[in-house]
C-alpha cells in the first residue's frame, strides 16, 4: 500500500486492512466516475492492501492493452477460488493462456463462422415463430428471457452440435444451470473475505471453496464430458463445431510431436473451454439483444431507419445471408452505439508483471491495472452528449475521428474477447429476423432513461476480473400492439439493484 502512495498518485483515501474496497457499494461506474472527475487521468485505488491503478489516458491504454501486453501486461488479475475453471483461457496466465487460445483462435475464423451461419439462421427462425404465436394471444414477455433462451440454442448447437430447444423448453437444466453461474455480486461475503484477507485464499481453496455454485458446476462438466467422450469414440455427426476442434487438438501420443505437445489440450482445458463458451455465449448475446430492443423501442426513427435498410438488403423478407449481413452498415452503428451507451463489462484489469513506466506514469509490480470501460463509454470529450443513442457516431465519416481505445467494449489487443465476432453475427442474425416482421415500441411502463447500475458479474471476457454488467436481473416484458411489421412493446418492470 504504502508504495503506490509514495509514487504519488491520488485517489480515495484508504481504510486500515480494507482499503477503499467499500466504495464499491456506490456501483462501479459511480465510483469510478466520480475518481476521474475528482483525480484525472490516472489514480489509485485499494482491494484491502492490493494496490490498483485506474486508467483514462487512452495513450497509456493502448501500451497496456497492445503494446506491453505480452511483456509485461499479459495476465487478468486473477482472485483465485476458481473451482474447476481453474485452467479455462479466461483465467490462465502467460504461457498457458497463448497455447490454448491459439488452440481456440481456428473456431472464430470468418471460415467458420460462415459455416455456423445456417445453424444460428435454425434457431433465430424458431425464435421468430415463438414470437409470433405469443402475439397472437397477447401474451407477455420477458425480453431477456426470450434472448436469453436464443442465445444458449445458438451456443449448445454451434459449439457441441446439441439441439436443445430452450426458446419452447425454458426450463431446460442448460437454461437453469448458466444462470445459476451468472449470479454473483461485487459484495459477496466470499469474495469480500479474499479481498481483505488473502491469506485466506490457499485455504479456502484446500477445502474447495469456490466462487461457482457446485451443482451447477457438477451438471456442466458432467454434460461437457460425455459429449467428449462421444467424440472420442468418433460417436458424433458431419458438423464441425467448437468442441470437435478442441478434440482434434488432442494428437494421439503415438504421433504427437514433441512441438505439437505444446499445443494441444487436456482433456480437463476441453471441458473448461466449453463451459466458458457456454456462459460467455448466452450472457453477451442475450444482454446486448435487450438492450437493443430498448434503445429501438425508445427511437422510433432508428428502428425505422433499420428496418428500411434491412428491406434494402434483403427484399420482400428474404432469409438473411452471411455475405448480406456483412453489408449492413447501419445495423453495426445501431449495435456499436448500443455497446457504447451499455458496455457488456465495466471494467477491464490486467496485472503489471514488472515495474514499468507508461507515458510518464510509474506502475510497480504487482499493481492491477484498471480501465473503466463505464466511463470511457460516457466521457463527453470522446462523445459528446453521451447519455444521447446516436447511432450516426459510427458512420463511416465519423468513424476515422473516434480514438479506437475509447471504445471497448470486447476489449482490445491480443486477450480481447476471442467470442467478439460470434457474438456479433448472433445479434445481427436475430435482429434482421425479427425486424422483418415486428416493431419494438414503448408502453407506459417502460423507463425512459434506464438508471447505470453495476453490481453484477459478466464472465464474457474474464471470470476472474469480475468486471460488472449493468441491471443485473432487469426484467422487460414485450406484447404486441400492432400490424405494421406487427409491433412489441418493451417494457422495464423489475429491478433488483
Amino acid at each position: 500500500m504504502v508504495r503506490i502512495l509514495k509514487l504519488g498518485i491520488q485517489g480515495p483515501k484508504p481504510l486500515p486492512f480494507i482499503g477503499t474496497f467499500l466504495e464499491y457499494k456506490r456501483g462501479l461506474f459511480i465510483f469510478d466516475n466520480a475518481c476521474y472527475q475528482k483525480y484525472g487521468d490516472v489514480w489509485g485505488l485499494f482491494d484491502g492492501r492490493l494496490p490498483i491503478m485506474g486508467v483514462m489516458d487512452t495513450a497509456m491504454i493502448k501500451t497496456i492493452l497492445v503494446k506491453e501486453c505480452y511483456s509485461v501486461f499479459t495476465n487478468r488479475r486473477d482472485f483465485g477460488l476458481n473451482g474447476e475453471l481453474h485452467d479455462a483461457v479466461t483465467t490462465v496466465e502467460d504461457d498457458e493462456w497463448k497455447r490454448i487460445r491459439s488452440t481456440l483462435s481456428p473456431s472464430f475464423t470468418s471460415g467458420r463462422l460462415k459455416d455456423m451461419f445456417m445453424i444460428m439462421t435454425q434457431h433465430s427462425r424458431n425464435l421468430v415463430k415463438f414470437l409470433q404465436k405469443k402475439v397472437d394471444t397477447d401474451e407477455v414477455l420477458e425480453v431477456k428471457e426470450i434472448f436469453g433462451a436464443y442465445s444458449m440454442d445458438v451456443v449448445a448447437s454451434s459449439a457441441f452440435s446439441v439441439d436443445i430447444d430452450s426458446i419452447n423448453q425454458p426450463n431446460d437444466p442448460l437454461v437453469v444451470n448458466v444462470k445459476k453461474l451468472l449470479k454473483f455480486n461485487l459484495l459477496n461475503p466470499l469474495l469480500i473475505l479474499v479481498v481483505l484477507f488473502p491469506f485466506m485464499r490457499p485455504l479456502l481453496e484446500m477445502c474447495n471453496v469456490s466462487f461457482l455454485p457446485a451443482g451447477a458446476m457438477k451438471f456442466f462438466y458432467s454434460f461437457l464430458r460425455k459429449i467428449k467422450a462421444e467424440r472420442s469414440k468418433n460417436v458424433h455427426n458431419t458438423r464441425v463445431d467448437l468442441m470437435q476442434l478442441m478434440v482434434d487438438s488432442q494428437i494421439p501420443q503415438d504421433h504427437r510431436s514433441k512441438e505439437a505437445a505444446h499445443k494441444g489440450l487436456t482433456d480437463h482445458e476441453i471441458l473448461s473451454q466449453a463451459l466458458t463458451y457456454i456462459f460467455g455465449g448466452y450472457e453477451t448475446s442475450s444482454s446486448t439483444l435487450g438492450f437493443l430492443s430498448y434503445n429501438l423501442a425508445t427511437n422510433p426513427d432508428v428502428q425505422a431507419a433499420l428496418q428500411d435498410e434491412i428491406d434494402q438488403i434483403f427484399p420482400d423478407k428474404a432469409p438473411p445471408t452471411y455475405e448480406g449481413l456483412m453489408q449492413m452498415e447501419y445495423l453495426d452503428m445501431v449495435i456499436n452505439e448500443t455497446l457504447r451507451v451499455y458496455p457488456i463489462i465495466s471494467r477491464l484489469e490486467r496485472v503489471a508483471k514488472a515495474t514499468v513506466e507508461v507515458n510518464g506514469v510509474t506502475i510497480p509490480k504487482g499493481t492491477v491495472v484498471m480501465i473503466p470501460i463505464m466511463v470511457l463509454h460516457h466521457h463527453p470529450t470522446h462523445w459528446p452528449k453521451p447519455e444521447v443513442f446516436r447511432p450516426e457516431r459510427f458512420s463511416k465519416g465519423n468513424r476515422e475521428n473516434i480514438d479506437p481505445y475509447t471504445f471497448l467494449t470486447f476489449g482490445m489487443g491480443p486477450r480481447n474477447c476471442i467470442g467478439m465476432r460470434f457474438a456479433l453475427q448472433t445479434i445481427k442474425l436475430v435482429t434482421v429476423e425479427i425486424l422483418q416482421r415486428f416493431s419494438f415500441v414503448t408502453c407506459k411502463e417502460t423507463e425512459v432513461r434506464l438508471l447505470i447500475v453495476s453490481m453484477g458479474l459478466l464472465v464474457c471476457l474474464s471470470l476472474c476480473v469480475y468486471a460488472c454488467k449493468f441491471f443485473t436481473d432487469s426484467s422487460y416484458r414485450v406484447c404486441r400492439v400492432t400490424d405494421h411489421y406487427s409491433s412489441y412493446r418493451v417494457c422495464r418492470v423489475t429491478d433488483h439493484y
